[in-house]
């Protein structure tokens, strides 16, 4: 246990952190497990949004985000190229 009073902070400080971190991480996997699962685009978008708040507060790394938005880009409809262009 810490015996100075800064050090009794950092742990009070130390403790809320874990728990914020773990919660996001949390939202995290759910929405990535759900956009996978139901293939929606809306949930999908959603998951990516998450993965890049994650990696802002860096709970996650920046890779591990990109890698996650990869992933679940595969699973987005492809979009002709005839949409695309709109002249």
């Amino acid at each position: 246990m810490p015996v100075t009073t800064t050090a009794k902070r950092a742990l009070r400080s130390s403790k809320n952190k874990e728990f914020v971190n773990k919660l996001i991480l949390k939202k995290l996997e759910v929405a990535v497990r759900i956009a996978k699962r139901s293939k929606g685009t809306e949930k999908i978008l959603a998951a990516v949004s998450m993965a890049d708040r994650a990696a802002k507060k860096k709970v996650i790394h920046k890779n591990k985000a990109a890698r996650i938005k990869s992933q679940l880009a595969k699973l987005l409809p492809k979009i002709s190229k005839k949409a695309t262009k709109k002249n």
